[in-house]
């Protein structure tokens, strides 16, 4: 499981997905969530601009790869 430490009160998934170096770019990023391959705390994510806050963990699975993501406080 991978940290990703922010200095603000949330960041959006998509700026997660990005900030992480999972995805290049936010349309990547958009694509993944729209067909379903984010998850929020185990829960299935379609949402772009949903607020991830510390202590959340963002899982990313894809047929190839399996990551996942713990927001932190900095």
């Amino acid at each position: 499981m991978e940290k990703i430490t922010i200095s603000t009160p949330y960041i959006k998934l998509d700026q997660l997905l990005k900030w992480s170096g999972i995805v290049t770019d936010g349309s990547d990023a958009k694509i993944l969530i729209q067909e379903g391959f984010v998850l929020v705390d185990d829960v299935q994510e379609l949402r772009r601009g949903r607020k991830c806050y510390p202590d959340m963990v963002v899982t990313v699975k894809t047929p190839q790869d399996l990551k996942q993501l713990i927001v932190a406080k900095e």
